[in-house]
């Protein structure tokens, strides 16, 4: 495909996205509603065909030698599908936001003066690998009265192309239009220059996948972005804590899953604790395979544990987003280092403390700078699915608009409406 038709076939959906945003706008819920039920019930009853598309992408990945991580988020196994499935549900029993006024106030001239939640229009949204963003990022679309264009991943492009079909057959179904949801059918790149440069059509962008690529439209996007870089999220073991717990916390915050963005990937351990919860997790992580940069301190308690994989950590280490078996182990002195020692090095995506001190657990939350701040809970949790919003559409560590996971709010926009009984300034 040339660089010019790319162009055009980009510039129709871009064109077909704006008119489908405006029946979108003023969509009832019941019929939005419909919708995603429809979507819901579609996806537990292709299960089967939707694996076969899935292997396909799966074989082609593990012929090109994409390693164990990568190949991992792009299966589409009968539980990741049912989770899509109840996301959907969840959505469509929600209320539903748009519309609402919030704030008003009568002023002294008379009027009164409040904000009323509208959708954003169309958002583009660009992700590698996990093909289950197709059903997330539609389904919030069609809650949020949005229109979307969707762009995944080349490694993707069977199941994302399988899923987006279904899609635009629960909206046919219920009487909504099929371009309110559109999937780019090429796999060219040159697609995703174009996407982000159409601001006559596309009102946000929405990056979701490695540092690489959301750096490129960081810098690229002729329109807003929502987005964060990577997910550096520490789990803080304090001193005092329940350490039963705090073993038990820390485990999951890494090794329940290793490749999403709120895995923890750096541990820090106050001085006073270290001695008793180093040697047990640090036995957790042995058994499990993971790798452990520690800082001098970490290291010499760490030595004990039989079989543990210890290496010295680097200043990079403390930055780092490994996304696979290995974390970073850092010892301070206490609560006010560790807060320094996360603000400086986090990125700012989601962080926990695991304690029994109340007052240590406020500080952290004030004075962490993070979209995500958790007390005694597993940094897995930071996702819009566990956090009740049926689902996100990503992660954003930017701090306006929208702030960490992002829903159905994170995809609406405020505009003031003011309501008179014919006032006139004098």
């Amino acid at each position: 495909m040339t660089t010019f038709n790319v162009a055009d076939q980009m510039h129709a959906l871009g064109a077909q996205a704006k008119a489908a945003s405006a029946q979108m706008a003023k969509a009832s819920a019941a019929v939005k509603s419909t919708a995603l039920r429809k979507l819901a019930a579609l996806l537990r009853t292709n299960i089967d065909a939707l694996q076969i598309d899935n292997a396909k992408d799966i074989e082609r990945a593990i012929a090109a030698g994409l390693d164990a991580p990568m190949v991992d988020r792009l299966k589409l196994t009968p539980k990741v599908l049912e989770t899509c499935a109840q996301g959907c549900e969840q959505l469509a029993a929600m209320p539903d936001v748009i519309g609402e006024i919030i704030g008003m106030k009568q002023q002294p001239s008379g009027i009164r003066v409040g904000q009323m939640r509208v959708p954003l229009g169309v958002f583009g949204m660009i992700f590698e690998s996990r093909p289950n963003v197709t059903i997330e990022a539609a389904s919030l679309s069609i809650k949020s009265g949005n229109a979307c264009i969707l762009r995944g991943g080349s490694e993707a492009i069977d199941s994302n192309k399988a899923l987006a079909k279904l899609v635009q057959q629960a909206l046919s179904e219920s009487g909504l239009p099929t371009d309110a949801v559109q999937l780019v059918q090429t796999t060219d790149r040159e697609a995703v220059g174009h996407l982000i440069a159409m601001p006559e059509f596309v009102d946000v962008i929405i990056p979701r996948g490695g540092k690489g690529l959301i750096e490129r439209i960081s810098r690229d996007a002729k329109v807003p972005v929502i987005k964060h870089l990577d997910g550096n999220c520490h789990t803080y073991v304090d001193d005092p804590c329940d350490i039963a717990m705090a073993v038990t916390v820390a485990d999951n915050a890494k090794t329940q899953k290793y490749s999403p963005c709120n895995a923890s990937e750096s541990l820090v351990v106050a001085r006073g604790v270290a001695a008793e919860f180093l040697p047990k997790i640090g036995a957790i992580y042995a058994a499990k395979g993971v790798e452990m940069r520690c800082c001098p301190v970490a290291k010499a308690i760490l030595t004990q544990v039989k079989g543990a994989n210890l290496k010295d950590a680097t200043e990079q280490d403390w930055f780092e987003e490994y996304l696979g078996p290995i974390i970073s182990v850092k010892v301070v002195d206490g609560l006010d280092a560790a807060i320094e020692h996360i603000n400086h090095y986090s990125s700012h995506h989601t962080e926990s403390i695991l304690t029994r001190d109340h007052m240590h657990a406020q500080r952290f939350l004030r004075e962490v700078d993070s979209s995500s701040v958790m007390v005694n809970a597993s940094t897995r949790f930071a996702d819009g699915f566990e956090y009740g919003l049926g689902a996100e559409i990503g992660i954003s560590t930017d701090k306006f608009h929208a702030r960490g996971p992002v829903g159905i709010e994170g995809l609406t926009s405020l505009k003031y409406v003011v309501l008179g009984q014919g006032e006139i300034r004098v």
